[in-house]
Parts: C-alpha cells; structure tokens; sequence
C-alpha cells in the first residue's frame, strides 16, 4: 500500500503508521488541534474531516480532532479508532482525495507540537524481569533479587499526571533529601544521582465506572495508542524515601513522552507472545491475550548510543497491567497513561537506565566526546527512539523522546 504522498517505502512515519499528535502553527499559535504524521508532513486533520468528508455519523470526527488534546477523540472508543484509521488510510492513498487533501498538509517544519493528550491518571509499572533482577543485586544483594510477589502480578505505583511533559522539554534538576547508608543524618540539596528510564507508555481510553474491571481480553479495546516514554528518576533521592510506600518526590517532578501517538493498531504485525508465564502459573484474571509488543528502543547521551532495550523481552503484557490496574474496582479515564517500567535485557548494552547501565555508578560509561557518566550532569540531553516491525516488512517509527537536564531551580 503506498500514499500519493510519494513516502518512501522505508520511511517509519509511512501509510502503515499514521500517528496521532497535537500541533500549532506560527500563524495560529494558540490554535491547537489535532495532526497526523505522514512522512515529513503532518495532516491537519479536523480541516480535512471538516470538508464533508468525515466518515462518521456525523460530524464528530472533525468536532473531536478540533480540539487541543487527542482526549475528545480517544473518548470516542474503539470502533470510531478504527473508522478513523481507515478512513485516513483511504484519502492518503486513494488519489481522488488528493485534491482536496493536498491543501491540509503542512511541512513538519512549519508545525509546533505539543502535549498530545491531556494526562488524567499515570500510573508506571515494573515489568521487565531483567530490570527488576538488576535492580534487587545492586540494592539488595544479600537477599533474593526479585521480590516474592513479582511473579504473581504486575507492580506498579501512582505517579503524577501533572508533571508529564512533552518530547524538548527541558528538566530542571530535582531537589530533595538524601542520605547515603553512611550518613549520620539526611541532608536537603540538589540531586547527585539522576537517571533515566527507558519505558513504553500507554494511552488508555473508553471510560469506565468505578466497581467495574477490564479483563485481559478486553484490554484492546482500551488501549489507543503508545508513546516512547522517560520516567527520569532521582536515585538518591528515592533511595531515601522508597521504604514503606514505594517512589514519590525522586519520580514525580517530570515523566516525558514522544509527541507522537502511534495506535495499538498500528502495531498489529509487532504482536508477539510473552517470554513465558508457566512458573509460577498466574492466576484466572490474569490469563487471556496477553500479548507482547517488538519494539525496540535506541537511547543516546549527548549523542553516544549508550543503549538498545528490547521490549520484546518483558515479562508483563500491557493488557495484564491494565487488568491488574482495574481488578480492584479502580476506573479508568479516558487519557489515562501507564507506563511499561524500565525495559532492560539480559546484556550491559540492552539495559534501559543508568542505574544498570553502571551498575550504580560504578562502572562509567565512555561518552563518543572523551567524557564519562555515572549519572546525568547538567546539560546532558538524553534522547530515546523507537520503532517496530510493519506489514509488508515496513518499519512502524514511534518517534522521539528527547530532553535536556539543567541546573536546580533557584
């Protein structure tokens, strides 16, 4: 399938991807509304909707995409999802629309982009096995690496929505209470231990009522879309902390997603089953489609790739952890993000932070510019890509996260 766009065949924003983002324009700036990317262009998608053209009952397609939020839209739940997909797949191929299309693309570099959903809950788990073992040797090594019950479900915590930000965002470095095991006392100051946390994210829609739950085999049907996502996290700061109730001010001040929304249908050819849940067996709620997803993920300091995580390797589906999040009787909203936890493999060069990357600091890398890191300096720009396998052996891109870390604020 090919566009009348002219997109070459190996680009990762080609017919088979269409992600869903939110931009502005120089003329327009606080006119925000919703885009999707085609090559290096990105459809002004209400406008087109707009034309009478709009393959919904009604116009609410083009009332949803004129919003500054993908959230309208994501309301709008499932089969509109897959009417939409389908219906911008046909006016980008089919070149009878391309008289009327044409007009409505604009050139990346004409656009700004910005927030693409409005965050209404976060939540980020702990599903790689390997960043879960990793993690238990560096900080527990006298006990066993994995915790009892890691096995038995996917754990998580509540993070903050209000601190998700966008791809370019800069970091201000975080401050707070520290104290290292040989400390007498904790101190207050700028953190000395900032890291980064090579994540999927996942953006959920079709509400539901408190009371209710979403199985595993339903979870599909709430999943719109993903995003590559970097919960930046102070390792001092939350060392001190963690214990009894788990992270809070060491997460919560910036969690930074790709501007880019790729949809979960999008990524039907990258579906793939787990790495194995046979021991200990979970249990019934847990069971279903619980697929896994091949991305693979490329993370850059300052230029130097330092990183290439394979998701393929988690332990815990995206669709078990929104089970797991609902099981309870918790709601989901639309706009609601969960986050993959960190995605590590069993090699140094697959390992999704810098915690693991230098086994805590001990072990620096060598950055390309004759320089070293433990953990970030002020200034270091940490930037994380991310693509899948497409049909016909496309590449579905997921785009870029990307932010810079500068000094505490005053």
């Amino acid at each position: 399938m090919t566009s009348w766009l002219d997109v070459p065949d190996d680009h990762p924003f080609g017919i088979d991807t269409l992600p869903y983002g939110i931009f502005s324009t120089a003329e327009q700036p606080d006119r925000r509304r919703v885009g999707v990317r085609i090559g290096d262009h990105v459809l002004d998608a209400s406008a087109v909707a707009a034309l009478g053209g709009d393959p919904g009952d009604g116009p609410h397609l083009a009332a949803a995409w004129a919003n500054p939020s993908l959230n309208a839209f994501i309301a709008l739940g499932r089969p509109a999802w897959t009417i939409a997909r389908d219906w911008l797949t046909e006016i980008l191929t089919d070149d009878v629309h391309r008289a009327g299309v044409e007009p409505h693309l604009l050139s990346l570099d004409r656009v700004t982009l910005h927030l693409p959903i409005e965050v209404a809950d976060y939540v980020d788990f702990y599903a790689s096995e390997h960043h879960a073992r990793n993690v238990g040797q560096i900080f527990r090594p006298d006990n066993p690496a994995l915790p009892p019950n890691w096995k038995h479900l996917p754990i998580g915590y509540h993070g903050r929505a209000g601190t998700v930000v966008v791809s370019g965002t800069d970091v201000v470095r975080p401050s707070g209470q520290r104290k290292a095991p040989q400390d007498a006392a904790p101190v207050f100051g700028p953190s000395i231990r900032l890291d980064i946390e090579a994540e999927l994210g996942y953006v959920v829609g079709g509400a539901t009522t408190i009371g209710s739950r979403v199985s595993v085999d339903e979870a599909a049907d709430h999943l719109f879309g993903v995003v590559i996502l970097n919960d930046w996290s102070a390792r001092d700061i939350q060392a001190w902390e963690y214990v009894p109730l788990g992270p809070f001010l060491g997460k919560s001040f910036a969690t930074s997603i790709s501007a880019w929304v790729t949809p979960l249908d999008a990524l039907r050819d990258a579906r793939i089953s787990l790495p194995g849940q046979a021991d200990p067996p979970v249990l019934p709620y847990l069971e279903g489609d619980a697929f896994g997803l091949d991305v693979h993920v490329e993370v850059s300091l300052n230029g130097t790739v330092v990183s290439r995580p394979e998701h393929a390797g988690m332990y815990w589906s995206p669709a078990q952890m929104l089970a797991h999040l609902t099981v309870n009787g918790a709601s989901v909203r639309d706009g609601d993000l969960f986050g993959s936890g960190t995605i590590s493999g069993p090699t140094r060069d697959s390992r999704g932070s810098l915690l693991e990357l230098t086994w805590n600091g001990t072990e620096p890398l060598a950055l390309a510019d004759g320089s070293t890191r433990g953990f970030l300096e002020d200034g270091d720009t940490v930037t994380m890509t991310a693509w899948a396998p497409g049909p016909r052996g496309s590449r579905i891109g997921l785009g870029q996260v990307t932010g810079t870390i500068v000094p505490t604020a005053p």
